[in-house]
C-alpha cells in the first residue's frame, strides 16, 4: 500500500521511468542503434546546441523565479505578520488571590478529606470502589462556602480569612438515611461535623438519594435476568435484537409519593441519539430495597398495553392476543454526523493585540471588571465577588436549578419532573471542543470533580473564557444634519462559559461581561429531545418527528441565584413602570392628552417581592442604594429578565414544594447563610417532602428595607418539539436569561472611557488618532494557533466499567 500511494503521489516520475527503460530495452534489442545514436551529424550538432541555449534559457527562468518568490515573500511577511501573544496594554488591576476561598477544591484536597472519612471508623464507610445501595457509600466531596459576613471582611481587608471547609454527602445504605458532614479544615482535616438537620431541619431517608452507579449496575442486571431474559422471542421479533441491544431512559421522578422508588424504564435503540428512538416497551421497577434480592417488576408496558408481568407478556404475545410490533429497519436519523463533505473553515475570531483578559487559579481580569469562579458539581456555574472599576457590584451570580416537566400518555414521559441539581448540573461539564463550543483562542480551564466516584476525576478544558466581538455596535450615532459625525464603539464583551450535557439536553451556560458596567447571565438549550413510542391520543402531547415517534411537549425553567451588593449591603427593591394619565395642555387648559407617566414603587418585605409568573409584573425592577448618584437618583441595578416560560405546575400538586422557586419570575429574600441554594441534591428523588422548599424563604415575610438583598430569578421557555428538533435541538431561541444593567448607578455611560471608542468627522475618516479601524489595514497579522487537541471522552462513564 505504501508503494501505490508512492506511485500515486509521483505519477510523472513513473511515466519518466517508464520511457527510460523503453529505450534501455530498444538498444538491448537492437545494438546497432546504439551506434547509429552515437554517430554525430550536422543536424544532431545543431539540435545540441539548441538544447543547451534552452538549458541555459531554463535556468535563467529558475532564477529569475526564485528571487521574485523570495521578494513576495518578504512583502507579504511584513504585510501579514504574526499576532502578537502580548497585550499592547497592561492589565487593569492585579490578580487577587483572596479569590481562592471561592476555589473550587483541588484534586489534593479531594484526596485529604476522601482519606479523613475512610479513616473515620466510627462512620463505617464502604471502601469499595463500586458499592451496593446496602453499604455505606461516601457519594459527594464539594467546597462548602464560607459565610458571606466573613468572606467580606476578608476580601475588603477586614478580617481573617475563612477556614476552608467541605460537605460531604454519605449514603447509610446499612442505617437507612442520609447524612451530610462538614470537613475541615483544608488542606489537613481534623474534624468533621454532622449539619444535617442544621441544613434542612429533617433527616435525610435514604430513599432521597439518587440513583449511583452501583444501583444502576445492578438495575441492569435486575432487567436482563428479570426481563429481557423472559422475553427473547419478542425482543427478537419485535426489535430483532437481543437484550445488549436496548438502550435504557429513566422516568423521574421515581414513584408518586414519599418513599417511592418505583421507576418506570423505557427501551430505545442502541443507535446514534438513542432518545429518538423509541421501540414501545417500557418496565415499571420496584427498586425501593436497599437488598437488590428483594426489586421485583410490577408493570409493563407493550405497544400501548400494560401487563402485570413478564409471564402474562409473553403468554399473551405467544398466543397472538396483543397487537404485535412488527420489527422494522430504522434509519439513522439521528446522527449528527456530517452529510456533506466540510470544505472550509467558518469565520474565526483572533486576538491580533493580544488578549486583553488573565486567568489565573479562579480569577478573571477584563478591562475594568474581575471576578473569581467556580463549578458546583451539582448546581453547576458560578461567579464571586464581581467588581466593576474595583466597586463590587455583585457578591455571587450562580445557577441553581434547571427544571423540566412532560407530557405524556405513555408511563415513560407522563409523570416525569427532572430537577438537573439532583443529579448533577456541574457533574456533566466535559471537555468544550475547541472552535466549535468555544471560539478556538479561548483560554481553558480544568476543573476536578468527586461525585459518584472512586477518586477524584480531572475534566480538561471543562471552562472556557473569551473577549468576544457580540456582532452589532454597543452605541452609535451618525449625524447628518449637525455637527457632521460619527461616533460608535464595537460591542466586545467577555464570556465566561461552560456546557453540560445531562443526559439527552445540552445546556450552554454563559456570564458575560459588558464594557457598559452590565452583566448578563444566560442559557441554552440543545442536544436530543426526550421522545415516546407513539400509541393512540399521543398527538395531543407533541408532534410526530419520526416514523412511531413523538416529540413530547415540556418545559424548561431555569433559576439563578442573583446576590447583588448595589454601593454595600444595605439595599432596598424598587420597582418601576408607566401609566398614562389625562393631562390638561398648559398653554391649552380645555384640552386634554393621554400622557405617559413613571411610577415608581419600593416594596417593603419578601411577600410583597414575590413576583409571581401567573401575574402582571412591573417592567423595570431594580435593586437599589440609598446612595445617589450625580443627579440625586438612587443608584440601583436593574433585574432585565427574558424567557418564554411555560405554565409552572399547578401548585395542587404533591411534587411542586420541590420546585416552589418557579412559581416566580423574581422572588426577592433577605440574605441568609441557611438559605443557600433554592433547591437541593434529594429535591428530584423526595419531591413530596423536599429538603429545600423554596417558598419557606418568603413565608417568614422578613423585612427588605436597607437588608442585604438576594434576588431569585426564573427565566426559560416552553419546548413544543417539531420535525426540525431531528436529529437535534438547535440553540437558536431555545434559551433564557437575565440582564444585570445599571440604572442610574453611574453619573453616565462608562463605556465612554473605553479604548474601544470610534469617532471621526468629515476629513479625519483615515486618522488613527480616535479610530483604531483606520489602521487595520497596515497592522493586518495572522493567528498562531495551538494545535486542536480533545480529551473529554477519558470521563465518560461507561457500562462495562460497572461490572
Amino acid at each position: 500500500m505504501r508503494f501505490c500511494g508512492i506511485t500515486q503521489r509521483g505519477g510523472g516520475k513513473e511515466e519518466a521511468y517508464k520511457g527510460r527503460a523503453s529505450t534501455s530495452q530498444s538498444y538491448m534489442s537492437d545494438p546497432s542503434s546504439l551506434n547509429r545514436a552515437s554517430s554525430p551529424c550536422p543536424c544532431v550538432l545543431v539540435e545540441r546546441r539548441m538544447n543547451s541555449l534552452v538549458k541555459w534559457v531554463f535556468i535563467l527562468f529558475v532564477l529569475v523565479s526564485f528571487i521574485l518568490n523570495i521578494v513576495l515573500i518578504c512583502v507579504n511577511s511584513n504585510r501579514a505578520t504574526k499576532c502578537s501573544s502580548h497585550r499592547v496594554h497592561p492589565l487593569r488591576g492585579d490578580h487577587d488571590e483572596r479569590s481562592l476561598v471561592f476555589a473550587d477544591l483541588t484534586h489534593e484536597e479531594y484526596v485529604q478529606v476522601q482519606q479523613y472519612m475512610l479513616n473515620e471508623k466510627d462512620l463505617d464507610i464502604s471502601t469499595n470502589q463500586v458499592t451496593k445501595p446496602s453499604q455505606n457509600f461516601l457519594f459527594l466531596i464539594n467546597l462548602s462556602l464560607p459565610k458571606k459576613a466573613e468572606a467580606l471582611a476578608y476580601l475588603d481587608a477586614k478580617g481573617p480569612k475563612p477556614v476552608r471547609e467541605a460537605t460531604v454527602v454519605v449514603f447509610y445504605g446499612t442505617k437507612g438515611y442520609i447524612k451530610e458532614y462538614v470537613v475541615g479544615p483544608l488542606p489537613n482535616p481534623t474534624y468533621h461535623r454532622d449539619v444535617t438537620v442544621e441544613r434542612y431541619q429533617m433527616e435525610l431517608p435514604i430513599n432521597a438519594r439518587l440513583v449511583t452507579v452501583g444501583e444502576y449496575a445492578l438495575l441492569f442486571n435486575f432487567l436482563l435476568t428479570e426481563v429481557f431474559s423472559k422475553l427473547e422471542k419478542l425482543l427478537k421479533e419485535s426489535f430483532n435484537v437481543g437484550p445488549e441491544k436496548l438502550n435504557a431512559f429513566e422516568q423521574m421522578p421515581r414513584g408518586v409519593r414519599s418513599g417511592d422508588r418505583k421507576t418506570w424504564v423505557s427501551f430505545f435503540r442502541d443507535m446514534s441519539g438513542m432518545y429518538i428512538h423509541p421501540v414501545g416497551f417500557e418496565v415499571l421497577v420496584n427498586h425501593e430495597s436497599v437488598n437488590e434480592s428483594e426489586w421485583r417488576v410490577e408493570r409493563l408496558l407493550y405497544n400501548g398495553r400494560y401487563f402485570n408481568s413478564t409471564e402474562d407478556l409473553q403468554q399473551e404475545y405467544d398466543e397472538g392476543s396483543v397487537n404485535k410490533i412488527v420489527y422494522k429497519p430504522s434509519p439513522d436519523y439521528g446522527s449528527l454526523k456530517p452529510t456533506n463533505k466540510p470544505l472550509q473553515i467558518g469565520p474565526q475570531q483572533f486576538y491580533a493585540e493580544g488578549k486583553r483578559f488573565s486567568v489565573r487559579n479562579n480569577h478573571v481580569l477584563y478591562l475594568d471588571w474581575s471576578f473569581a469562579f467556580g463549578l458546583s458539581s451539582l448546581t453547576g456555574m458560578r461567579v464571586f465577588d464581581v467588581r466593576f472599576k474595583g466597586e463590587r457590584i455583585v457578591y455571587e451570580l450562580s445557577v441553581q436549578e434547571a427544571m423540566s416537566v412532560y407530557g405524556s400518555v405513555t408511563p415513560g414521559m407522563i409523570i416525569t419532573k427532572f430537577l438537573d441539581s439532583s443529579i448533577g448540573i456541574g457533574r456533566f461539564a466535559h471537555e468544550l471542543v475547541r472552535g466549535v463550543d468555544c471560539p478556538y483562542e479561548a483560554a481553558y480551564v480544568d476543573t476536578y470533580r468527586y461525585i459518584d466516584v472512586p477518586v477524584p476525576v480531572r475534566f480538561r478544558n471543562s471552562i472556557c473564557v473569551f473577549e468576544h466581538n457580540m456582532g452589532q455596535p454597543l452605541r452609535r450615532h451618525f449625524s447628518d444634519f449637525f455637527h457632521h459625525s460619527y461616533g460608535g464603539m464595537a460591542n466586545s464583551a467577555l464570556v465566561f462559559r461552560t456546557i453540560t450535557a445531562i443526559g439527552n439536553y445540552d445546556y450552554m451556560w454563559d456570564f458575560i461581561f459588558y464594557q457598559s458596567g452590565s452583566i448578563e447571565a444566560k442559557v441554552h438549550a440543545t442536544g436530543y429531545i426526550s421522545s415516546s413510542y407513539m400509541v393512540h391520543g399521543s398527538r395531543g402531547f407533541g408532534h410526530q418527528v419520526a416514523e412511531n415517534v413523538l416529540g413530547n411537549i415540556h418545559t424548561h425553567f431555569i433559576n439563578f441565584k442573583v446576590d447583588l451588593d448595589v454601593v454595600g449591603v444595605k439595599n432596598v427593591f424598587q420597582t418601576k413602570d408607566m401609566e398614562f394619565v389625562n393631562v390638561s395642555l398648559p398653554w391649552m387648559p380645555d384640552h386634554y392628552s393621554m400622557v405617559p407617566r413613571l411610577v415608581e414603587k419600593q416594596l417593603k418585605t419578601e411577600k410583597d417581592a414575590a413576583l409571581r409568573y401567573d401575574t402582571k409584573t412591573p417592567r423595570y425592577l431594580h435593586v437599589a442604594s440609598n446612595k445617589t448618584n450625580r443627579w440625586g437618583h438612587q443608584r440601583s441595578y436593574r433585574l432585565q429578565v427574558y424567557s418564554f416560560a411555560g405554565d409552572h405546575l399547578p401548585e395542587n400538586q404533591a411534587e411542586e414544594r420541590s420546585m416552589s422557586w418557579a412559581r416566580y419570575k423574581v422572588a426577592i429574600t433577605k440574605h441568609k447563610d441557611s438559605e443557600q441554594t433554592s433547591s437541593s441534591l434529594y429535591s428530584q428523588n423526595n419531591m413530596w417532602d423536599p429538603a429545600v422548599d423554596f417558598s419557606k424563604y418568603i413565608e417568614d415575610n422578613e423585612s427588605i428595607e436597607d437588608e442585604d438583598l438576594v434576588a431569585w430569578v426564573t427565566a426559560g421557555f416552553l419546548h413544543i418539539p417539531h420535525a426540525e428538533d431531528i436529529p437535534n435541538t438547535v440553540t437558536v431561541g431555545n434559551g433564557g436569561g437575565v440582564l444585570l444593567r445599571p440604572h442610574n448607578y453611574f453619573d453616565k455611560d462608562p463605556s465612554i472611557h473605553s479604548a474601544d471608542s470610534v469617532y471621526f468627522s468629515p476629513g479625519a475618516e483615515d486618522s488613527c488618532e480616535n479610530n483604531r479601524m483606520a489602521c487595520l489595514a497596515q497592522d493586518t497579522c495572522s493567528p498562531v494557533l495551538e494545535p486542536f487537541t480533545y480529551h473529554g471522552f477519558g470521563g465518560v462513564m461507561r457500562f462495562e466499567d460497572w461490572n
